[in-house]
């Protein structure tokens, strides 16, 4: 290839990504630019989530306590979606 054709293609390569700069410059919103803190979610206090501490806690020992059967049922039932209001 000749040294013209090459310095064309490259000024044509070079006016493209100029263009493409461009075009992403103007797409950006400069109000949008502006950085906030982010909010950090706050979890209710759960107490169905202290009672499995409680049950952690107590180890082997759990598995026949009554309470902890109790809370496991729920937690189970909890993340399962099941509603025991009905079955109490």
């Amino acid at each position: 290839m000749e040294g013209s054709v090459l310095a064309r293609i490259a000024a044509i390569v070079f006016v493209a990504i100029a263009i493409t700069a461009a075009l992403v410059e103007m797409g950006r919103d400069e109000v949008g630019q502006t950085v906030r803190p982010a909010a950090l979610p706050v979890p209710e206090a759960d107490p169905l989530r202290a009672e499995q501490r409680r049950c952690q806690e107590l180890g082997e020992a759990a598995a026949s306590d009554p309470d902890c059967l109790a809370i496991w049922a729920e937690t189970r039932d909890r993340f399962l979606g099941r509603d025991r209001a009905g079955e109490e």
